[in-house]
């Protein structure tokens, strides 16, 4: 059967997709031995989808960005999370070896646990993250640990990449020489206004230097890059997770439900585009950014 993916013009993509979905947990015991705890988001109709894994961030449980996933699994793509720790202190390095193994999952195991009928297209895979999660991810495509499919694009929403501490054997990621990521896949990067904000005591959590922009001046063509001038990272999170998170780090004041949308449409439109072959919403975007539900100070389209 021919893909599913989100087929509707005019922008559907900032709204919730067309199609009904069912979020699913697998615990690491289950028949199906996934190397760690995993919450999948797929659509319940029958049909072949394409796959996205998403890397959450630093000190946050998968299951805390349920809208965000549900809104880009409506649109027709199968989402699988995993959790990486339980505990806040981790080494980087470990992290990407568990994405490269849960990667490697996808071919033996995500079958028998999604709905009836519904099948991944292992031919098309995209990588993403949030936060320091979205470093795993780069750190991922960048070969820091073997997998045996090939990933089709890699998308990194507020990525941030925190120096290692002394102790810890982590991947470098970032180089700060432009354009030197060895990628000749599609990259997009979605940063916040907000994020390399202090938040009264606490320090930003995503500092200039080594946030959103140096990862997309490190990305080679054709790359695109979106800023959410009015929020912070943790506003992607289900509405009491971006309240919690608020305490901490930098928070916008508007609805963290548009932030999600604007988000999560450019995710889809992304997808759309680099695994669906259909850029008119991802161009649109790029040429108008006030069709987007949430103010994008700054919007990069590079094809070349």
């Amino acid at each position: 059967m021919e893909d599913l993916e989100c087929k509707n013009g005019n922008l559907g993509v900032f709204e919730t997709g067309n199609l009904k979905v069912q979020t699913i947990k697998v615990k690491k015991s289950d028949s199906s031995s996934p190397p760690t705890q995993l919450y999948i988001v797929a659509p319940v109709s029958e049909g072949t989808y394409p796959l996205l894994l998403f890397c959450h961030g630093y000190c946050i449980h998968n299951t805390w960005y349920s809208q965000l996933l549900q809104h880009i699994s409506s649109h027709g793509y199968i989402i699988v999370a995993p959790q990486f720790y339980k505990c806040m202190l981790i080494a980087l390095n470990y992290e990407v070896k568990t994405a490269a193994k849960v990667t490697d999952w996808l071919c033996t195991g995500l079958q028998s646990v999604l709905p009836e009928k519904v099948q991944p297209n292992l031919s098309k895979v995209a990588l993403t993250g949030h936060g320091r999660g979205g470093k795993i991810a780069f750190g991922l495509a960048l070969g820091h640990a073997p997998v045996s499919l090939k990933f089709k694009a890699l998308l990194g929403i507020d990525p941030v990449a925190y120096p290692n501490p002394p102790t810890w054997p982590e991947p470098e990621i970032l180089t700060y020489v432009p354009r030197s990521f060895d990628l000749s896949i599609p990259i997009g990067v979605i940063g916040t206004g907000l994020g390399n904000q202090p938040k009264c005591m606490m320090p930003p959590f995503a500092p200039n230097g080594i946030n959103h922009a140096e990862f997309f001046n490190e990305s080679k063509p054709p790359c695109s890059y979106f800023l959410a001038k009015d929020y912070g990272g943790c506003d992607v999170l289900d509405d009491s997770k971006a309240a919690l998170a608020s305490w901490v780090c930098k928070s916008g004041k508007g609805s963290k439900a548009l932030m999600r949308k604007g988000v999560g449409g450019i995710v889809v439109a992304f997808l759309k585009a680099y695994l669906g072959g259909q850029d008119d919403d991802l161009k649109a975007i790029a040429d108008a950014p006030t069709i987007a539900p949430i103010t994008l100070d700054s919007v990069i389209f590079v094809k070349e």
